[in-house]
Order: structure tokens, then C-alpha cells, then sequence
């Protein structure tokens, strides 16, 4: 019998981490890696703890699938999608086009949102394939702990879990991203909603100082907690189970049951307005904590002091934030004149905040005031003041605004959050945020698409996504559209009503 001789490998296929080899899979001009562990799986004795180191593998690990994702709440069915009861959620993957050590390739981190309760990077909107090839750089995407394991403020253990995984992540990087044909001293960090978050919070800790050199932020949610909110809300959720917010007692609990008991408390939220305030209006559980250790202060506290000055900042939003969650709670379009009232005189700042609203935006509707308060509270404003607070403490800083209107589901959705993410990735047709293009404009969409993509890869190779820098006389502002063009930042009625709000820690009321 004959055979055949066996097919040569491609030894681009294989590379040499700190921990061990690690067989990739070469396709369609990239190397893909996946599930690669970059700290060990963080249960049995390392539950609740900071990352810890991995260990190493002896002979060639195959990276050729995802690692599990971490335990998440219920939102969009993520939950379903983590039930396989793995528990290394700790892992990364990298796309390559030159996995050679000499290759040099700027490095592009994606940290991906879900409103710090959901997440994984093995969702298809986040394949990096195409941003690697056609942007000549190594991207490379990671699960962090998301809810409880990651953000409650739990006694007895390390606040801001899910920051601390998201350091590792940038520290296996920085060790290993040379044999991956990465730059190690050119990595871009860049992520949208908590993702978006993530990077601001990573631009003010002092752990993560030196591990990027620039920092894209997608429509930052405004929303950092104080040590005692946080506490008071794990409190709530510790109660659900008769235990006491403490290690001990929670690490005798499934990881899968407390995103269950996280889901509770959080469809729950509107009933402790009088405790939690704010996050409580938007049922937001959980969000990084400004605890004295990990964070001293707010992200914009600590570029206004100049925390980040040495770091090129991107920094932008849709237009129409909020309208996608209006959709999706059956508001769009159905908002009562008490409903816009009460949210301008909850959301908008200082005491006169909902005249102002009123009069700054004389011909809105109902409809238009609720999208205007809360996609400025939560999004909009915190990402611009992000950028005003680089210039303030001597960085560099570009913005932009992604005002397209995406046709999918009839066009109703506008530029809502979320949009920006099959732009940047080119992932037109895959993934839930890709319904927000539809099938017609597909041609409008890839030259859009195109263009913010590179943009992001021409910011991560050399710091200029092709627009000028952001400064408080010029405001220069690049509109995402068709066509694009650069412009005075557009929102200026309500840059004029947040103009002095500082975005602090948000207070538990006693």
C-alpha cells in the first residue's frame, strides 16, 4: 500500500510562549491562536483572588479553540453560553499575519464590554482576523471575570477582580507578544461600553503604567463606584442566599449560581433608588470601585493630574447611545411626558439640570429629552470629558463621533451603542451587533467600516488616526458617516450643560 508522504507544516504555525509551544491555526493570511491561558483558572483556592501565575505544559499545546468564558448574568443568553462547567476562563487569543519574532507588528488589546456582568472574547463580532490582515497588526482579544467573581466588593479578598485580570492579560503581552510578530513597546489598548470603561480605569491605575502606549475608548460608561455602594449592593446580593458578603461564605457557591443571584438583584435595583442612587435608576450592579488600592481615584481625576499624558488617547461615541436600550426595554418611540421629566431630573446635572435640557433642546419631544439625558449621563459626556481631562494634565487626545445611521431593523436604531464594533472589527455578517447593519448598504457599510478601521490601526502604528488633537478652543471632532468629516464637536448643547460636572465615585445615600 502506498503513502503519501505527510504535509509539510507551516512553521508559522507554532511559536514558543514563556509557559510552552503553542500550535495556531494558519488561514486566509493569519495565524490564530486561541484559548491560550494567561493566568490560572481562578477557583478552588485562587477563587476571588487576584490572577495568579499559570503553569507551563510540557511537548505542543494545541490553541485551536476558545477558551470557556467566564460565569455570566442572563442578558442577551449569555448565560446559556458558560455552562459547560470548565472553569480556565483566564485565556486569550492573537491573530497574526507575521508570527516572527523580528516582524515588529503594532499590538492592538480588545477588551470587550457587557456592562461588567457579561462578556466573552469568543463572540464572532470580536474575530480579529480581518483587522490583523488588512491593518498589519496583532490583535489580540481575553475574558476577564465579569459580576461577582470580578467586581463585587467581597471582604476578605482583592476589589476590582476583573481589572486585575485585564493587568495579567497585559502583562502576558508584554512578555510573550515578541514570538507573535508583536511589538511589545507598541500595544494599543482599546475596548467599547465597559470595555470602554476598562481602558479608562487602566489609564488611571498605577499597575498597569508601562504596559500600553495608547488607549482607544469606545463610549466610556460614566459610572465608577465608591467602596460602600459597592459593598452595599454585594450585601444585597450575599443576602439573597442568607450569607454575608465575605469570601468564605461565597466561595462556597457555585460561580453559576451567583450570576443567577446577581441577575436578581439587579432586575431588582429600581426598589433601593433611596440607597443607590443613580446606577440603581439604570440597574447597573456593578462597575469598577474607586477602592484606595487598584483605583485611588476616578479615571478623570487622574488624567486631569496628568496620569496618562505620556499615552496617545482615541476617545468617542455613537451619536444615539441611548436609543438602543429604549429599544430594547419597548420605550422607543413610546415615552411619557413623566417618563422624559423624571429622568431629566434624575440623570441631568445640578439643580436647574432639566431647564436646562429644555432649553438648550427647545424643539424635542419627550422622546428625544429621555435619549438625550440618559445617553449623555451614561455614555456621551464621559467620554468627552475623558478627552478634556487629557488635555488638562498635557496629553494627547483625538475624538470622534460615529453618527451614521445604521440601516438594519428598518433604520430605527440610529447610531446606537454598539454600532462602532462591527465598524472597527470589519465583521459585518456575523454576531448580534452586525443586525444593526442589515443586508442592502452592505457597499456603504464596508467603505465606512474601512475607514474607522484604519483609522484605529493607523493610531495603533504611529498615534495619529488621521485627524488633528483634540484641544478646548478647536474641539476638533471626526464624524463618522457618509461621507466623514472633521468638525466642531457637534453635541455642544449638552458639552455646555455637563461642561462642570465632575463624574466622582458614586456615593451610597444613608
Amino acid at each position: 500500500m502506498l503513502v503519501a508522504d505527510p504535509v509539510p507544516q507551516d512553521p508559522r504555525s507554532e511559536v514558543c510562549a514563556d509557559a510552552g509551544r503553542l500550535r495556531g491555526n494558519r488561514d486566509a493570511g493569519v495565524t490564530v491562536f486561541l484559548g491560550i491561558p494567561f493566568a490560572a483558572p481562578p477557583v478552588g483556592e485562587f477563587r476571588f483572588a487576584a490572577p495568579q501565575p499559570v503553569q507551563g505544559w510540557s511537548g505542543v499545546r494545541d490553541a485551536l479553540s476558545y477558551g470557556p468564558p467566564p460565569p455570566q448574568g442572563g442578558h442577551f443568553g449569555m448565560d446559556a453560553l458558560s455552562q459547560d462547567g470548565a472553569d480556565d476562563w483566564l485565556t486569550l487569543n492573537v491573530w497574526s499575519p507575521e508570527p516572527d519574532p523580528g516582524a515588529g507588528l503594532p499590538v492592538m488589546v480588545w477588551i470587550q464590554g457587557g456592562g461588567y456582568v457579561v462578556g466573552m472574547s469568543s463572540l464572532p463580532e470580536y474575530d480579529g482576523a480581518r483587522l490583523a490582515r488588512d491593518g498589519g497588526v496583532v490583535v489580540v482579544t481575553f475574558n476577564y471575570r465579569v459580576g461577582i467573581e470580578g467586581f463585587a466588593q467581597i471582604e476578605g479578598v482583592p476589589a476590582n477582580r476583573g481589572l486585575l485580570d485585564q493587568v495579567a492579560a497585559l502583562e502576558w503581552v508584554r512578555d510573550n507578544i515578541r514570538v507573535f510578530g508583536g511589538d511589545p513597546d507598541r500595544v494599543t489598548v482599546f475596548g467599547q461600553s465597559a470595555g470602554g470603561g476598562s481602558v479608562a480605569a487602566l489609564l488611571a491605575t498605577d499597575r498597569a503604567a508601562g504596559l500600553f502606549g495608547r488607549a482607544v475608548v469606545q463610549s466610556a460608561p460614566g459610572t465608577f463606584f465608591s467602596p460602600e455602594l459597592a459593598a452595599d449592593i454585594a450585601a444585597a446580593c450575599a443576602a439573597e442566599l442568607g450569607l454575608q458578603p465575605t469570601a468564605v461564605d461565597l466561595s462556597r457557591i457555585d460561580p453559576r449560581q451567583l450570576s443567577t443571584v446577581a441577575d436578581t438583584v439587579g432586575a431588582t435595583m429600581g426598589q433601593w433608588t433611596h440607597r443607590w442612587g443613580l446606577p440603581a435608576h439604570r440597574a447597573i450592579p456593578f462597575s469598577p470601585v474607586v477602592d484606595g488600592e487598584v483605583l485611588s481615584v476616578t479615571p478623570w481625576q487622574a488624567l486631569a493630574d496628568g496620569a496618562a499624558s505620556g499615552v496617545d488617547l482615541l476617545v468617542g461615541h455613537t451619536r444615539d447611545e441611548q436609543r438602543l436600550f429604549s429599544a430594547m426595554t419597548g420605550l422607543l418611540g413610546e415615552v411619557s411626558e413623566e417618563q422624559a421629566a423624571t429622568a431629566l431630573r434624575v440623570f441631568a446635572p445640578g439643580r436647574d439640570g432639566e431647564r436646562r435640557y429644555r432649553d438648550a433642546y427647545p424643539t424635542a419631544g419627550r422622546d428625544r429629552l429621555y435619549e438625550l439625558v440618559h445617553s449623555d449621563w451614561l455614555f456621551r459626556m464621559p467620554s468627552l470629558h475623558l478627552a478634556e481631562a487629557q488635555a488638562a494634565g498635557g496629553g494627547r487626545a483625538h475624538v470622534f463621533e460615529l453618527t451614521w445611521q445604521a440601516p438594519g431593523m428598518g433604520g430605527v436604531l440610529g447610531a446606537c451603542h454598539g454600532l462602532d464594533v462591527p465598524l472597527v472589527f470589519g465583521n459585518l455578517d456575523r454576531g448580534q451587533p452586525a443586525l444593526l447593519i442589515g443586508q442592502a448598504p452592505f457597499p456603504e457599510a464596508e467603505a465606512l467600516s474601512a475607514r474607522m478601521r484604519a483609522a484605529w490601526t493607523s493610531f495603533a502604528a504611529d498615534g495619529d488616526p488621521g485627524w488633528p488633537t483634540y484641544d478646548t478652543d478647536q474641539r476638533s471632532t471626526m464624524l463618522f458617516d457618509t461621507p466623514s468629516a472633521v468638525t466642531v464637536y457637534p453635541e455642544e448643547p449638552s458639552r455646555q450643560i455637563w461642561q462642570d460636572h465632575a463624574f466622582a465615585a458614586l456615593p451610597l445615600r444613608q
